[in-house]
């Protein structure tokens, strides 16, 4: 698998994250370690994670795997921190003392002593940005994060939070990035290309929407029929995103890949992005992600694909 670099840090990650948000929930131990399996016979080498994924339950089964069969040297793991539970729900909390709190119980439940990349989860409107900083710089300068960035912030927000980085610098931008939702093209990819960052891109296949599986149905084992995750299915569950997924599955046909090779190869070939993290509920779905790092998508059909997923971009963007 190509690895790549992560903006201009000297952090060197696989092209494709394995993304673990189901993982103790919706996928039990035996399955995890089957897609880690492949994952890593793949040349894979980057597992994504976040204390918040199934209440820690997540990063709770990375640590069992490491602590088995799998060599803490034969992965990096990417967590994050940053949402708070509380009796009500998640809140977003980008403190000093939640931020750290939190970090060393990721530590705990994976049973290692740093992480490889440690981002903050979500855009605190209400912490110091400074004290947020200085959360970063403590876990780099103590050695339990290797390297750190942001997710889920808005670009002035990235911009702002990089600019104001000393050292450790502000290495990565983890957002969600797909043919069904390009809205980072906007303002988060020119700051991160001139800020030096490199993207993780979340959810390359929309949420499951562009593997083609609801065209004409929703499966009843799928993400869009389970009670906990349609409502995060739904937003690409329209008439916009169904004309992508019809031009996805046509270029498919065309070549006789999987659509799910064909908007893992678009999102790859984007400008700034170092890593696309992929999720699935069994190792047999995560196979055409893999098989997708062979497709070299044709400039004809990525143009097409461009033109047809294009967002609207207006003032001041563009005048």
């Amino acid at each position: 698998m190509q690895r790549r670099r992560v903006g201009t840090s000297g952090l060197v990650v696989s092209a494709l994250a394995l993304g673990t948000m189901t993982w103790s929930r919706d996928t039990g131990a035996d399955e995890a370690g089957a897609q880690l399996d492949a994952f890593l016979s793949a040349g894979g080498t980057l597992l994504d994670t976040a204390a918040s994924y199934a209440d820690g339950g997540s990063e709770a089964l990375i640590g069992t795997m490491l602590g088995g069969t799998i060599s803490r040297s034969d992965v990096q793991i990417c967590t994050k921190a940053g949402i708070r539970r509380t009796e009500s729900g998640g809140v977003i909390d980008a403190s000093r003392d939640t931020l750290l709190d939190t970090l060393d119980a990721s530590l705990s439940r994976m049973g290692t002593d740093h992480v490889d990349l440690w981002l903050v989860h979500a855009f605190d409107p209400v912490a110091p940005v400074e004290e947020t900083l200085h959360a970063l710089e403590i876990a780099v300068n103590s050695g339990r994060a290797r390297y750190v960035g942001v997710s889920n912030h808005p670009g002035w927000a990235t911009a702002r939070i990089a600019a104001l980085a000393g050292r450790p610098a502000i290495s990565a931008s983890q957002m969600e990035y797909s043919l069904v939702q390009r809205g980072i093209e906007r303002e988060v990819l020119p700051a991160v290309d001139a800020l030096g960052m490199g993207v993780l891109a979340w959810s390359p296949l929309g949420r499951g929407v562009l593997t083609g599986k609801y065209r004409d149905a929703i499966p009843a084992d799928s993400r869009a029929a389970s009670e906990h995750l349609s409502g995060f299915v739904a937003p690409y569950m329209d008439e916009r995103s169904a004309s992508i997924v019809d031009a996805v599955v046509t270029a498919a046909q065309g070549l006789g890949v999987h659509p799910i090779e064909i908007a893992l190869a678009w999102t790859l070939r984007q400008r700034s992005v170092s890593a696309a993290v992929v999720g699935a509920r069994t190792s047999e779905q995560l196979r055409p992600s893999l098989d997708a790092l062979s497709l070299e998508l044709p400039d004809s059909i990525a143009e097409a694909l461009d033109e047809i997923s294009a967002p609207p971009i207006g003032y001041p963007e563009r005048r």
